[in-house]
């Protein structure tokens, strides 16, 4: 009936490519001629098992009935009875919760007084065997259902056999080969079972081709209905640890440890480590002889910068280093972080020269936004130039404080002083205005006077003048009239010529 060559090859090709034992593969075949043959020749309720020989292939098939009593099951003429009295009633019987047995089945159960006669030291519970006929000639619909029964016992023993391999290497480094990308997710053959990378896993930038090897770091292993599912990450900050760890041996033998990790994947991370050993230099074993270790890490995350620095109790020192490359004139602990609250960060002001405030910012603040991350605390950066304006500010405001009073005092003080002199101005006002009345009524009568004296000798000037006009006067009709005769002679004359 069985090909026996046929059956161990396939037992050995399954145990190895696909982690299947051969035990877990003989009970799924069992199991599905024990199915086969209730499908085909038995009946139903009945549990039927087979029992398969692989060096022989006889197949031995047995029905199995559990032995109970009163109290684990309900005898037909119980229920007969309760049915009668739910008709009779018209209410239905509660039995769920207060009575927890089932309904005897005659193919499935026995009773123990029955049990007992076949076999005298048999218990409630129990299991009796009754051997079955067998048969070899199985139709197409039995067949097809072991056929699915084997299936799907495989199925089952890949995931096991799945979740117990890769259950151990939950946060381990593992590799496998891209397979196919589907709406942003990259899913990655790792042998068996395939993984999957999300889009938000990734380094922002890194670019896949079908067949590329690829190593990321396995973040959950979960069971679903559709199977496994393997989580990957390369961007995740653990990733980057486990990386440190393969290339530094003092991290995989505790000497040195990674005390926190900031990362923004693909761009820029910073490590603190811290030694164990006063011997060793925490720094120099992450960086490796002439930077051979941090360079192979960055090359695995595409050229992703990472700064290294000392992990230290002293916050002030901690805060100082998380900014290099940066250099820092001064650290002030405004408030300090509170370690029974998780939430409640320190906060602390850092001071830096003016040429080193962008440096010490950073790209978008990504420089100081990682020392925060990695040291928990709130930094404010400050450089010295804001201070000195600042302490300009301070002065200038007491000065113009201190202008402004004084400005004030004089201002009160003029008006004292309008108010007096405006007093004392009126008087001499009054006082001029009389001796000004007076003197001007003195020069009025001195003006009367003098023009009353200039008026007599005027009036004989007047009178020598009139004689003196009247005298050229006439001197000037003589001479005008000595001229006209001249005139005529002179016509006279040049007539004469002419004729």
């Amino acid at each position: 009936m069985f090909d026996l060559k046929v059956i161990n090859s396939v037992l050995d090709q399954m145990e190895e490519e696909r982690g299947v034992s051969r035990d877990k593969m003989l009970e799924a075949i069992e199991q599905a001629l024990g199915t086969a043959y209730k499908k085909e020749f038995g009946k139903r309720g009945q549990i039927i098992r087979s029992h398969f020989d692989i060096n022989t292939g006889d197949t031995i098939f047995e029905q199995i009935k559990i032995v109970a009593d009163d109290t684990t099951v309900r005898v037909e003429d119980q229920v007969d009875h309760e049915a009668e009295n739910e008709q009779q009633t018209n209410e239905p019987v509660e039995n769920t919760d207060e009575d927890p047995r089932v309904r005897f089945d005659p193919e499935k159960h026995i009773l123990i007084e029955n049990a007992r006669m076949i076999k005298k030291d048999v218990e409630v519970g129990d299991e009796l065997v009754f051997p079955l006929e067998p048969k070899d000639d199985f139709g197409r619909i039995a067949a097809q259902t072991a056929k699915q029964v084997i299936i799907q016992k495989i199925r089952e023993a890949e995931k096991e056999s799945a979740l117990k391999e890769f259950g151990q290497k939950d946060g381990d480094i593992i590799m496998g080969h891209v397979q196919r990308f589907e709406r942003g997710n990259v899913y990655i053959d790792l042998g068996r079972v395939t993984g999957v990378m999300p889009y938000d896993e990734q380094i922002p930038g890194e670019r896949f081709k079908p067949g590329d090897r690829v190593r990321a770091l396995l973040v959950s292993v979960e069971e679903t209905p559709r199977g496994i599912f393997l989580k990957l990450s390369r961007s995740h900050p653990d990733f980057l640890q486990k990386l440190f760890e393969i290339e530094a041996p003092e991290l995989q033998n505790g000497s040195v440890e990674i005390k926190a990790i900031a990362r923004e994947a693909g761009s820029r991370s910073k490590v603190a480590v811290f030694a164990h050993d006063d011997h060793i230099d925490p720094v120099g074993s992450m960086v490796g002889q002439r930077g051979v270790r941090v360079s192979t890490v960055m090359s695995e995350l595409s050229g992703e910068k990472i700064d290294i620095i000392e992990w230290l109790e002293d916050s002030k020192e901690f805060v100082e280093d998380s900014l290099s490359p940066a250099q820092v004139i001064s650290v002030e602990i405004i408030e300090e972080a509170n370690s029974d609250n998780p939430n409640d960060r320190g906060h602390a002001l850092v001071t830096v020269a003016p040429e080193q405030q962008s440096l010490a910012i950073g790209r978008g603040g990504q420089n100081v936004r990682l020392a925060a991350k990695l040291t928990g605390w709130k930094i404010d950066i400050v450089s010295t130039e804001e201070d000195s304006e600042e302490g300009e500010k301070e002065e200038k405001n007491d000065k113009d404080e201190k202008d402004a009073d004084l400005e004030k005092e004089e201002i009160t003080e003029t008006n004292e002083t309008k108010e007096d002199t405006v007093t004392e101005d009126t008087t001499e006002e009054a006082a001029e205005n009389d001796e000004s009345e007076k003197d001007v009524s003195d020069d009025e009568k001195a003006e009367e006077e003098s023009d009353a004296k200039s008026d007599k000798p005027d009036s004989k000037k007047d009178k020598k003048e009139e004689v003196k006009e009247t005298d050229e006067e006439n001197v000037d009709e003589k001479e005008t009239e000595e001229d006209e005769e001249k005139d005529d002679e002179s016509e006279s004359d040049t007539k004469e010529d002419k004729k």
